[in-house]
């Protein structure tokens, strides 16, 4: 468990790092937003770079969480795999927007060293698409002839949801992830292997 003081501070961060961007935000501005004194703020962190570190290393955790959940509830069965995943990134994109919209756009901002890491957990995320759409054209029930640009515009349409999407707009959130889950299956052209004459005399 992180002490009060350290979850206020990286909520401060993620908010000033949302509405002003990495570059224009300010540590003090960060602080006050925490209710705390510059200096009980670098007792946490060093500055902006490790907030920012911080904050992507914890919004990644609650990413991976979320599609561990929805991965666990279904079988190995590839279109169950896929749809899980894009149904877990389409919720969190849409419930975590500021989380959402910072690891989306703050990459660039991380330092050279602090960058490996993070783009080798982001890499893990893609694979999430990638090893469910691989399955799915292996066993011959995903017939896209382009899995990697299918894998591309799932995850693009499923990052999206964080620019548009309002939980008091015309469109539920449950509908939003019915229609994503409906259209990934047709961009790598799933077909269900059934047999309708089973059983059949």
């Amino acid at each position: 468990m992180r002490p009060s003081g350290q979850d206020a501070l990286l909520e401060a961060a993620r908010q000033e790092f949302s509405e002003q961007g990495f570059g224009s935000a300010s540590i003090r501005a960060i602080a006050q937003r925490a209710g705390m004194s510059l200096s009980a703020m670098y007792h946490y962190y060093s500055g902006k770079q490790e907030l920012l570190h911080a904050i992507l290393d914890e919004s990644l955790d609650t990413y991976f969480a979320s599609c561990a959940r929805a991965l666990a509830q279904v079988g190995e069965e590839p279109a169950d795999r896929l749809s899980a995943v894009v149904a877990a990134t389409t919720r969190f994109r849409a419930e975590h927007l500021a989380r959402s919209n910072i690891l989306l756009s703050e990459e660039r901002s991380l330092a050279p060293e602090r960058l490996a890491s993070y783009s080798s957990r982001h890499a893990e995320a893609t694979n999430l698409f990638r090893h469910a759409i691989d399955a799915g054209v292996a066993a011959g029930i995903f017939l896209t002839p382009y899995p990697d640009e299918s894998r591309r515009a799932v995850i693009a349409m499923c990052n999206a949801v964080a620019q548009w999407f309002r939980p008091d707009g015309p469109l539920s959130l449950d509908e939003l992830v019915d229609r994503h889950v409906a259209i990934a299956l047709t961009i790598v052209e799933y077909r269900p292997q059934r047999s309708w004459s089973a059983g059949r005399g």
